[in-house]
């Protein structure tokens, strides 16, 4: 292809036939979990009062009534990390596996700019239509995305859309539309803020369909941004995306996550410019980025350091896998380098450029690399093992050990006495026994995730690539891997590592365990500081 045809096949790729897998659901939930309740605390009061919370009834008599109800919250709450857990690995696999890879790209962009938590919305179900939500308008128009996102369960449970009511506006959302979304701090007021809160008032969810409640909207005249009248959340948006800032701040995200982090205050007018000419239509708007000399400038080539996602995903391409590992954990592997899917710090979404690259992280995605080269023999599946994740102690081993776990009060390392038994005996629920059985249901239900190790050949690849010597190797390596060129003395000393490894500078004598030496040294290319550039 021509740098033309090769751009319009990366940024128009509907027509590209792309047979992925959907998502299997474990089918973990039922209909009396929703409305899920917002604490446990609030679970069993309210089967105090009622007699009935989250689909299962208290107990008429004796001990423990309210054992199921504490059960079935902490249930839930596992399932869902659970489920979630394996949708970013879904993902992953997704984004290994793609003909259309900006389609991917583009969704863990939004996932960033919109940035949603599991954590906070506390159902799979939604953080997974909010997903593919992302991926189906991934290079569309801006206002749709935006309109939908704004709209989308997940987006509403995360910023509190449940308390955002007529006579007692919340401002949560109407704050992050403006500072985070759309326009960038300094360029609204805190009363735009509270006018604002008051339009999108109304707008909730019920399960997984965005409801709107006419009675909880304030009808009201606001004044945002400058202009008046009696607006709605959809007419608040179309104001924001009226003003000039708008276009340049999404726009200048996208030159600095594609081309470079520097946005000098003439580019960022110039992208604006370029993103309101083109009906904010994403497609076009990058169509003209990737054929820009500025997009293959010295000045744009090799400065990108690599988030862990793409990080991780980009090395098991080059690899030539086809399925993300399952050994190490990929779940804990990037977010141990600081990003994990539909898990963000916060509502700013994840941070870029240099604060990727730290002594500790360096070490880390080093680490990352040896564990996929030479996976551990012990791995224990972190999926399978109840942890304190959700500030509950573990249970499970202190049951096999014969361990008291029946007091939820109970002070470690006191005696206990008749007295204490007797109040346990009588006690409503105990949440140690309750993360317990929770852990095990939760295990029982959802589906685990595959795990086999990385399945490399390196000695094919080197062969492939008909390479006669320890040095045709490391070039070999070098030149698939890495973006930009190493120096001759780096390029040298690995050269030498690998003979030294095989004895030998001559392969073919090497072929028949050749293996372990090419991986170590594949360890130590990936290790470089070339290696985090893109």
């Amino acid at each position: 292809m021509s740098p033309k045809q090769a751009v319009r096949s990366l940024v128009y790729y509907r027509a590209i036939h792309n047979p992925l897998p959907p998502f299997e659901d474990s089918g973990a939930f039922d209909p009396g979990l929703d409305p899920f309740a917002p604490s446990r605390p609030a679970a069993t009061d309210l089967a105090k009062a009622t007699g009935e919370s989250l689909g299962v009834k208290a107990k008429p008599a004796g001990n423990r009534k309210l054992q199921q109800v504490a059960d079935r919250f902490l249930y839930w709450k596992r399932v869902t990390k659970l489920e979630t857990e394996r949708i970013g690995y879904w993902w992953a696999n997704r984004m290994l596996a793609t003909q259309r890879p900006l389609e991917e790209k583009m969704a863990l962009f939004w996932h960033g700019h919109f940035a949603t938590g599991d954590e906070k919305v506390q159902d799979y179900r939604n953080m997974w239509k909010q997903n593919e939500l992302l991926r189906a308008k991934a290079t569309g128009n801006f206002r749709d995305l935006l309109i939908s996102v704004s709209q989308d369960p997940a987006m509403l449970a995360s910023l509190d859309a449940g308390v955002n009511v007529k006579g007692a506006p919340n401002e949560n959302f109407a704050r992050e539309i403006m500072e985070l979304f759309t326009m960038g701090v300094g360029n609204y007021t805190e009363k735009d803020i509270q006018e604002a809160a008051r339009a999108f008032t109304g707008w909730n969810y019920k399960g997984l369909v965005y409801v709107v409640n006419p009675q909880q909207h304030d009808d009201g005249i606001k004044t945002v941004l400058g202009s008046s009248g009696n607006f709605d959340g959809v007419q608040v948006i179309d104001i924001i995306l009226g003003k000039q800032v708008t276009s340049e701040y999404i726009a200048s995200k996208l030159y600095r996550y594609f081309v470079r982090e520097e946005v000098t205050p003439a580019m960022r007018v110039k992208l604006g410019k370029l993103l309101r000419d083109k009906q904010f239509e994403i497609a076009p708007f990058l169509e003209t980025v990737f054929e820009s000399r500025d997009f293959y400038s010295d000045a744009s080539v090799g400065t990108h350091i690599k988030p862990p996602v793409e990080l991780t995903i980009s090395t098991y391409r080059k690899l030539g896998l086809r399925e993300v590992p399952g050994i190490p954990d990929f779940n804990v592997l990037t977010e141990s380098m600081g990003q994990k899917l539909l898990n963000p710090p916060n509502v700013a979404g994840w941070t870029s450029g240099k604060s990727w690259i730290t002594p500790g992280l360096l070490l880390v995605r080093g680490n990352f690399v040896y564990d996929t080269v030479f996976p551990s023999v012990n791995f224990i599946a972190p999926d399978r093992v109840a942890d304190d994740r959700f500030g509950i102690v573990p249970v499970a081993d202190k049951l096999a050990m014969g361990m008291d776990v029946t007091s939820a009060t109970k002070p470690d390392d006191k005696e206990v006495t008749s007295m204490s038994m007797q109040n346990d005996r009588d006690e409503d629920f105990n949440t140690r026994l309750a993360s317990y059985h929770a852990w095990r249901k939760a295990i029982e239900k959802v589906k685990a995730i595959p795990r086999m190790p990385a399945r490399i050949d390196l000695s094919q690849m080197v062969r492939d690539a008909r390479c006669a010597s320890a040095q045709q190797a490391v070039d070999h390596m070098l030149m698939r891997f890495l973006s930009v060129p190493v120096d001759e003395e780096t390029r040298r000393k690995i050269s030498a590592l690998l003979e030294y490894d095989l004895g030998t500078a001559d392969l073919k004598h090497a072929n028949s365990y050749m293996e372990d030496a090419l991986r170590n040294v594949l360890h130590v290319i990936l290790s470089l500081p070339a290696y985090q550039l893109g």
